[in-house]
């Protein structure tokens, strides 16, 4: 899948390249979702500014008027990342309950693209959309009863072992490319199989297991239930 069709797969705008003569005027927006849909397809290290020039058929100058250099363009993307979370309206669930949901959400939308999963971290408080999921978060983990300091680190902890699911997961592709992927989860499979039964017994048993995920629902669901009973488990008594 070329990178303007997994622009169009993900609701983004295609590459100007696949719409002839006809070009959209090259906006903040369009050049984080041709970003976005070319790590998607070529991993993060594909991301640069020439590069995305080359995709929109302008100049890199065209780009810096949107972005500075580089790292504000990650800034973007990671904005955008944040803007898809599905954030539920406040209820009156139980806080672990709302905690579970929040960081079902990011799971869901950095799942969709986990070629960039590695900016969301650093950048959580760098946009409107990162500090709204923050603040949501904290205030759950407040009004139960931790202190702000506490809070934050628990917080922390809780971003980075969601996103950490994600970038572990078991045979998840790194790029939109399934043939690439089932090359590399065989490859795996077969060191893993190939070593010493008798040194590595349940490495070699749980060969198939550690090198893909038999059901990615049940993975998040245990995953985020560990995090959130972790949590739960340093509540103040």
């Amino acid at each position: 899948m070329t990178a303007a069709e997994t622009g169009r797969a993900a609701g983004r705008h295609p590459s100007p390249r696949t719409r002839g003569r006809v070009r959209e005027p090259l906006t903040r927006d369009l050049v984080v979702a041709g970003a976005i849909a070319l790590a998607d397809v070529e991993g993060l290290d594909a991301v640069t500014i020439r590069r995305l020039a080359q995709e929109h058929q302008v100049t890199p100058m065209a780009l810096y008027r949107h972005f500075r250099d580089k790292e504000e363009l990650f800034d973007g993307i990671a904005e955008r990342l944040f803007a898809n979370v599905a954030l539920a309206e406040p209820s009156d669930a139980p806080w672990h309950e709302q905690l579970r949901d929040l960081l079902g959400a990011l799971t869901e939308a950095v799942r969709e693209h986990p070629a960039v999963a590695g900016l969301v971290l650093p950048r959580i408080m760098s946009s409107p959309p990162g500090l709204e999921l923050a603040e949501r978060g904290l205030a759950m983990l407040r009004s139960a009863g931790f202190s702000v300091e506490r809070a934050a680190e628990l917080g922390t902890m809780a971003v980075t072992s969601a996103i950490t699911l994600v970038t572990s997961e078991p045979g998840a592709p790194r790029i939109r490319d399934p043939e690439a992927r089932d090359d590399e989860i065989r490859a795996k499979r077969a060191r893993l199989a190939a070593l010493s039964p008798r040194r590595y017994p349940n490495v070699v048993a749980a060969a198939d297991a550690l090198t893909n995920c038999a059901s990615p629902p049940d993975y998040y669901r245990l995953g985020l239930d560990i995090v959130v009973a972790g949590i739960r488990e340093a509540q103040p008594r």
